[in-house]
């Protein structure tokens, strides 16, 4: 792989995966002046989102107040407002949690972040993914795979967006991974029937001796109390389930897509052969299937589910977090599914997005360095927002710098604030008055 030929520039930052996490460390970086370039394996960015179709960027606000915006927010707003859609009433907090999750189109929403990247200044090439990486004093070099072959490119800083610390383990640093892991998620619409009309009990009845016999399997529903009735009622969305799957390579993701729309057929035969349900469509299904957990780094702290619950105040505290605890059962069983308590407002902290022993490659998203528990809520759509903008900040400085290690996060503070972020402990915040390392109030 060292015989790739390179890429004529060096660029100051390199950005692996253009997902949440992604496109706001590129945009970050290029809005500061590096030159950066941002690699995605697929023909759009947005990834969660817009390829595995889970279209509610969960989540910016906690009890009623926003504790996320910057980068992210910008082209969430911008999306639903050229959708002609709404926004959810955000003091309306007294409610489900997923009802504040802000919706929109996921085509729209990846052509505004085309746009957004090509303002920027920001170079992007889809369908390209990481071959090789290697780290020196001076940067990294990186060897891509693209459709015309190999092709190297040096990079002063690389930001691991990939969701599955691809470019971590490449580069040799410790990572780890849960020994049983939460399932993916084919996301689906299905149509064509009326779920008023139908006989819910005698459906149950039949969904159980589908079971019995093997035309169904009870881990391909993610509801464990009433998983026929809840498929049919959401018509489909986020109710197949996908077990056994580990996600992090590519044979291994390979075997998620297929059992996904395996899983798929088998419920689509068996509906279409109920009274009923003869003439059941698949209006829409997500290209593929959403993976939520696979491996996460060794980094220089590691947020723990006491940390996350508590609404720890890091003291490099450089985003908010907020979702429930919301860990699938690897046997696809139903949720884990803890609510916080209210006013309670966890946060991030910089060095949780640092590798142990890396100085030139830095990481955003869900393979940030935390327990099972606190990754499972710290996961989603705009908590990985925030930490990419914060990465792409942190890596921005520090090239010059000579290493992540070597950037103040006041610098990092200061960066992100200019373009919109929201910081913890600034005023106005719910830390504003908190001391480092207590819990926050709703005050």
């Amino acid at each position: 792989m060292g015989t790739a030929p390179d890429l004529a520039e060096p660029y100051d930052v390199v950005v692996i995966g253009g997902g949440p996490a992604g496109y706001p460390a590129a945009v970050q970086a290029a809005r500061m002046g590096a030159r950066t370039l941002l690699v995605e394996k697929n023909g759009a960015l947005g990834g969660t989102t817009t390829v595995a179709g889970v279209f509610t960027t969960s989540l910016f606000h906690a009890w009623g107040r926003q504790v996320i915006a910057g980068i992210g927010w910008e082209a969430v707003t911008r999306a639903v407002a050229l959708a002609g859609d709404a926004l959810p009433d955000f003091t309306d907090w007294d409610r489900p949690h997923w009802k504040l999750s802000v919706r929109v189109t996921p085509v729209i929403y990846s052509a505004v972040l085309d746009e957004l990247v090509t303002d920027a200044g920001v170079d992007v090439l889809m369908h390209t993914m990481l071959g090789d990486v290697t780290q020196d004093p001076d940067g990294a070099h990186l060897t891509l795979c693209t459709k015309e072959g190999l092709v190297g490119v040096r990079a002063a800083m690389v930001v691991d967006a990939t969701g599955d610390a691809n470019v971590v383990g490449q580069a040799g640093l410790p990572r780890r991974q849960h020994e049983e892991l939460q399932p993916g998620t084919l996301m689906v619409r299905l149509g064509g029937y009326d779920v008023d009309s139908l006989d819910l009990d005698a459906l149950d009845t039949e969904y159980a001796v589908a079971v019995a016999d093997g035309r169904l399997r009870a881990d391909d529903f993610s509801s464990a109390d009433a998983p026929l009735r809840t498929l049919l009622r959401n018509r489909g969305l986020n109710a197949i389930h996908v077990t056994g799957i580990k996600g992090a390579t590519s044979a291994e993701r390979t075997g998620a897509e297929m059992a996904g729309r395996a899983a798929l057929l088998r419920i689509l035969t068996f509906l279409k052969g109920q009274p009923g349900l003869a003439a059941t469509t698949v209006d829409w299904a997500a290209l593929e299937t959403g993976i939520r957990e696979t491996s996460m780094i060794e980094g220089l702290v590691t947020i723990t589910g006491d940390d996350y619950a508590s609404g720890r105040l890091w003291e490099d505290a450089v985003s908010y977090s907020y979702f429930p605890i919301d860990i699938h059962r690897a046997d696809g069983a139903g949720v884990d599914f803890r609510m916080l308590e209210v006013g309670t407002f966890p946060t991030i902290p910089l060095r949780a997005l640092i590798p142990a022993g890396s100085e030139r490659i830095v990481v955003a998203g869900r393979s940030l360095s935390a327990d099972r528990v606190a990754n499972s809520a710290a996961r989603v759509q705009a908590s990985c927002m925030a930490m990419g903008q914060a990465v792409g900040a942190l890596a921005a400085l520090a090239g010059p710098a000579g290493g992540a290690t070597r950037v103040a996060v006041d610098e990092v503070r200061s960066a992100i604030r200019a373009d919109g972020a929201i910081v913890p402990g600034d005023p106005g915040t719910p830390h504003a008055t908190a001391a480092s390392g207590g819990a926050a109030t709703t005050g």
